[in-house]
C-alpha cells in the first residue's frame, strides 16, 4: 500500500512517499520535536513491546469530509480458510479468563479472535478501503502501510474502519470518544431500540465501560489542568452495532505531550486491553496469538504535537501479494460475561470487514 490514509467525517489525510521510517516511537517523537520531519503518520502495535509501523511522508494532503474514491471496486471473491481460533477454543478460553475475574485475578480483559481469508484474485488495499469508507463515510477510515515494522510486515497494509477515537490533539486541548459495551442492531425499528436501551441500562455493560474512562482519567489526569469525564456513558451506533460511548475533553498542561506521546500513554485503553493493565495484558500473551497491529491505533502526528489517533478495531491486515486477508474482533470479558453471547458478539463485529468482502 503506498501511502497512509485516514478518512474522517469532517476532514481527510493521504499521504505518498517516505522520506524515513521509524518502528519505535522515541524515534519518530524525537524527529517531531526537533522539527526534522513535519509531519508522521502509521500505526502502532496492540502489544507496546512491539515494533512501530511509522512514516515521515514525502507529501501530505488535508481535504475536507471523508474520502470520496473516484469508483468503488467490486472485489474479488473472498472466503473464509480458518477461524484463529476455532470457535469452540474461543468459547473454553473466554470460560478460563471468565473463572480467572470471578477469582479476582482480573478486573476485565479483552479477548479476541481472527478468521483467515483467502482471495480468489489479489485484493487491493485502496480497494477494501474505498468499500469500507463507502459503507460508513461519518466513520474512520484507515489505510497504512506496515512496511516499516519490519521484514515480517514487508508489503502488508492495515485497512479498517475505526468507530473509535482515542485522542484527537488540538493545541492545549484534547479529545478521547472511547467505546465499550455492545449490543447488535436489530432490523426491526422497535426491537433495535429496545437493544439500545437495554444495553445503555445494562449493569454488566456500564461497569465494563466504565474501567475504561477510570483508565483515560487516570492516564490523562496528570498532564492535564482541567479534563471532563461524564458520569454515564451515552449510546451510540454503527450499521452492525450499538456501544456505550463517553465523550472525554482535557485542557493539556503547558509542555504539552504530543498527539504521538499521548496515544503511547494511552493505548491499549481496557477497551480493547483490559484492567489492570500488566496483568491483563499478559493474560492477552499467554491466551491467544499475536494481535500484531488489531487493538493498537493508526493516526498521524505534526510537528506541532497536533494529531488524531483512532484504535484499530473493525480492520484486516492485507498481505503483500493481496490474496490472503486477516481480520480480528474482540470483545470485553468480566464476571458476568457469558461465553457464547462473547463468541456472538466477535461475530457481529466481524460483520464489518466480512460484509464489505461479501462474506457472509
Amino acid at each position: 500500500m503506498d501511502g497512509f490514509l485516514l478518512s474522517r467525517a469532517d476532514r481527510t489525510l493521504r499521504t505518498s512517499g517516505s522520506r524515513d521510517q521509524y518502528r519505535g516511537i522515541d524515534a519518530a517523537a524525537e524527529a517531531l520535536a526537533r522539527r526534522d520531519v513535519p509531519l508522521v503518520v502509521g500505526a502502532l502495535p496492540f502489544d507496546p513491546c512491539g515494533p512501530a509501523a511509522l512514516t515521515a511522508p514525502e507529501t501530505a494532503v488535508f481535504t475536507t469530509g471523508p474520502w470520496r474514491p473516484e469508483a468503488v471496486p467490486t472485489l474479488p471473491a473472498v472466503r473464509v480458510a480458518e477461524r484463529l481460533p476455532a470457535p469452540e477454543e474461543h468459547l473454553r478460553r473466554v470460560a478460563v479468563l471468565v473463572d480467572r475475574l470471578r477469582a479476582g485475578e482480573l478486573d476485565k480483559v479483552v479477548a479476541a479472535r481472527s478468521v483467515i481469508l483467502e482471495a480468489d484474485h489479489p485484493i487491493r488495499p485502496w480497494s477494501l478501503l474505498a468499500r469500507l469508507v463507502d459503507g460508513d463515510p461519518h466513520g474512520n477510515g484507515f489505510g497504512v502501510d506496515l512496511t516499516p515494522a519490519g521484514d515480517d510486515y514487508t508489503g502488508h497494509a492495515l485497512v479498517g474502519a475505526s468507530p473509535e477515537l482515542l485522542l484527537e490533539r488540538t493545541g492545549r486541548e484534547v479529545r478521547c470518544f472511547p467505546l465499550a459495551g455492545t449490543a447488535p442492531r436489530r432490523a426491526d425499528p422497535e426491537a433495535d431500540h429496545a437493544e439500545g436501551q437495554a444495553l445503555l441500562a445494562s449493569a454488566k455493560n456500564r461497569i465494563e465501560h466504565a474501567y475504561v474512562t477510570d483508565r483515560i482519567r487516570e492516564v490523562l489526569g496528570p498532564v492535564c489542568t482541567e479534563l471532563s469525564v461524564p458520569d454515564a456513558p451515552e449510546l451510540v451506533s454503527t450499521r452492525q452495532v450499538w456501544h456505550l460511548a463517553t465523550p472525554i475533553r482535557g485542557l493539556l498542561r503547558d509542555p504539552a505531550p504530543s498527539a504521538l506521546e499521548l496515544a503511547r500513554l494511552l493505548h491499549p485503553t481496557p477497551a480493547v486491553g483490559g484492567t489492570p493493565f500488566a496483568a491483563s495484558l499478559d493474560a492477552i500473551r499467554a491466551t491467544e496469538e499475536p494481535r500484531r497491529f488489531y487493538g493498537g491505533a493508526a493516526g498521524w502526528c505534526d510537528a506541532d504535537g497536533d494529531g488524531v489517533w483512532v484504535v484499530a478495531i473493525r480492520c484486516a491486515e492485507v498481505d503483500a501479494d493481496g490474496l490472503r486477508l486477516r481480520a480480528w474482533a474482540g470483545g470485553g470479558i468480566v464476571a458476568a460475561s457469558d461465553p457464547d453471547s462473547e463468541l456472538a458478539e466477535t461475530t457481529t463485529k466481524l460483520g464489518t470487514l466480512l460484509g464489505a468482502l461479501g462474506v457472509s
